[in-house]
């Protein structure tokens, strides 16, 4: 299981995240509290506060995705 903490402030980053996450042939979940949600659901994914540290968990391989995941790092986390 890989882990990543990300960031996205606007809807436009928020729609490009679920837009690749979609690509993936694999789940991904979105952490933010005590909520969970699928990474693929647009809805899902702008119900949660944009403007806090999101964590994304998901077990597959995708360099795509783990590329947008790095430049979406939140910059205390960018050098993990």
């Amino acid at each position: 299981m890989k882990e990543f903490k990300i960031m996205l402030p606007t809807v436009a980053d928020a729609k490009e995240f679920v837009a690749v996450a979609s690509k993936c042939n694999f789940e991904i979940d979105v952490f933010y509290n005590r909520v969970t949600i699928d990474a693929k659901s647009i809805l899902g994914v702008l119900s949660l506060d944009l403007t806090k540290i999101l964590t994304v968990e998901f077990s597959g391989e995708n360099a795509e995705f783990e590329e947008l995941l790095r430049a979406k790092a939140p910059s205390k986390y960018s050098a993990a």
